[in-house]
């Protein structure tokens, strides 16, 4: 009796495996960045040049002309799309040249990619797409915030020499506030660390809780806000896989209950948009919204949020650039994990769970 023999073949994929989760929306802008002028960024290795269209909507092309390489960031932003600064190839929205200076027919392959760009909430989102689905599968996250009258806000974005997920690792302990905030947000240091945490997780987004009873005001509330004495303060932590939300803030002393979702006082909500650049870079969009408690001093208090927030994003980053540098100094040495890692932890988790996914799939 002959019996077949069924043999496996595995065809091994030329794409290189995905270093970063696939099919979500990260942030590539906020959208005050964008104007009529070339913005060069690369994220999650695409090298893009965004820049608004004449009808308002943002662009995202590969920065890249067809012709002869050059950045398209470094020719100009006209009417009907975006012109090389060498020989005037000019590019529609859609990435398709439809103009080449002296010469009548375009070839079909005169084109550049294209992005899937979608801007909401002043926000600018990328859509980093896997080969079964380079289109949006879902819409951006809401974050009706920036659009809430009940608050003001600014924001900015830094650039990073380091992995992603160290700042997601320093987001989702706050922990460490007591020691390196000292002159903005911190407080006593001791109160944060044995504050009681409390960690909910449902599928891809985890949730940290964290309360600070009758805490004394650190620098930036005092500066911000009137209180009378003692604070009870609050942490909401709540990680995504592209952006973290944090919402913190005060009320005085047993004057409202901090489970109450419409609770007064001083808020701070702050959004942070990691994106990576490379495997070792990142993008750190930020913006910080705060409810004014005198409509008058409106932008007086905008202005003192925002500066306090850029110290405490400054000493953060500066923490974060030598964690990282002594990291390279003893690349075989293992950490120890401790009582407040395990939010950040669970992040890992959801970021290593993501990427398997992707790999068996690619």
């Amino acid at each position: 009796m002959n019996h077949a023999i069924n043999k496996i073949v595995t065809v091994e994929s030329n794409e290189p495996k995905p270093l970063f989760p696939q099919d979500e929306w990260y942030v590539c802008a906020l959208s005050k960045e964008i104007s009529n002028k070339p913005l060069a960024r690369t994220v999650l290795n695409h090298n893009i040049v965004l820049f608004r269209h004449s009808d308002g909507n943002v662009v995202a092309l590969e920065d890249k002309c067809c012709h002869r390489s050059l950045a398209l960031s470094c020719g100009t932003v006209e009417e009907q799309g975006i012109r090389c600064g060498y020989h005037g190839l000019l590019y529609g929205a859609d990435g398709k040249c439809i103009e080449i200076p002296g010469q009548s027919k375009i070839p079909s392959k005169a084109k550049v990619k294209s992005y899937p760009i979608k801007e909401q909430n002043q926000i600018v989102w990328f859509w980093y797409g896997s080969e079964q689905h380079p289109q949006p599968i879902t819409e951006p996250p809401e974050y009706s915030i920036h659009d809430n009258a009940e608050y003001i806000f600014d924001g900015d974005v830094y650039h990073y020499d380091v992995p992603y997920q160290l700042i997601h690792d320093n987001l989702m302990d706050l922990s460490h506030l007591g020691y390196v905030h000292l002159k903005t947000i911190g407080g006593n240091a001791k109160i944060h660390m044995n504050a009681e945490m409390k960690i909910t997780q449902e599928d891809n987004k985890v949730k940290v809780k964290r309360y600070m009873l009758d805490s004394t005001p650190p620098p930036t509330y005092s500066m911000a806000y009137p209180f009378e004495g003692n604070i009870d303060r609050w942490q909401e932590i709540e990680f995504n896989v592209s952006h973290i939300l944090i919402w913190t803030g005060a009320v005085n002393v047993s004057s409202e209950s901090l489970e109450d979702d419409n609770r007064g006082g001083f808020h701070m909500r702050g959004f942070h948009g990691i994106t990576p650049e490379t495997e070792n870079t990142c993008h750190y969009f930020w913006t910080m919204a705060t409810n004014p408690f005198d409509d008058s001093k409106k932008e007086e208090i905008k202005e003192k949020v925002i500066q306090q927030t850029i110290l405490t994003f400054d000493e953060d980053r500066e923490v974060i650039h030598q964690q990282y540098l002594n990291m390279q100094k003893f690349p075989n040495r293992s950490d120890i994990d401790i009582h407040v890692d395990v939010a950040a932890n669970r992040a890992r988790k959801i970021i290593e769970k993501l990427l398997n996914q992707s790999n068996v799939q690619s």
